[in-house]
């Protein structure tokens, strides 16, 4: 007695795609590269403040940990808006509740900036610039440079935005939300470890 072959089932992940990440390959790329940017740059900072224990120990207790915490509770909060209207319109096909959870992003977004802003006028104020120190050079490279990626996802936030509410994405169309979303979301991870790195670590 043979044994049947067995079937295959269409709607398993194998048969749909399903373990592709979501968007487009060549986001992920950018995205590795990026990530990869970072990891040096954390790698550099690790290493320096290894050279200059007492001096990074004394720096860091003069940055704002509550501003770095209510950023962070600000990109957590935006990537969840996001991951809400991407599931939203592939899912749902729900277009405007979509757009407006992309706006929600971006509303936590630019309170992001706003708070740094802030955080970055009260140094400035205060004589800090890229030549005070090595603590303070890290930190405001690190940052600024985390800075400009907010920026650049904002702008492409805007962008889905509009494009959702014109309709471009739906249910198995949705790359470009998913490859913006993808990003941001990247974002948001880096930050996460700058935080306790930069704010936190003792």
């Amino acid at each position: 007695m043979t044994e049947a072959a067995p079937t295959l089932d269409p709607d398993s992940p194998a048969q749909t795609g399903d373990l592709a990440p979501p968007g487009d390959l060549a986001i992920w790329f950018f995205i590795l590269a990026e990530l990869l940017a970072f990891a040096v740059f954390f790698l550099a900072y690790a290493f320096a403040r290894s050279r200059h224990v007492e001096l990074f120990n004394a720096m860091q207790a003069q940055v704002d940990r509550n501003a770095g915490a209510i950023n962070t509770v600000l990109l957590i909060s935006g990537s969840w808006c996001v991951a809400r209207a991407v599931t939203i319109v592939t899912e749902q096909g729900d277009a405007r509740r979509g757009a407006h959870w992309l706006g929600g992003g971006i509303v936590c977004g630019g309170g992001f900036l706003l708070v740094k802003g802030f955080e970055y006028a009260a140094k400035f104020g205060a004589g800090v610039n890229l030549s005070t120190n090595t603590f303070w050079m890290f930190y405001l490279s690190l940052t600024f440079f985390h800075f400009m990626h907010v920026i650049l996802g904002l702008v492409i936030l805007v962008v889905l935005l509009i494009q959702t509410r014109a309709g471009h994405y739906g249910p198995g169309h949705a790359n470009g939300l998913e490859s913006g979303a993808a990003y941001w979301h990247m974002v948001d991870l880096v930050w996460i470890v700058l935080f306790p790195l930069v704010y936190v670590m003792r």
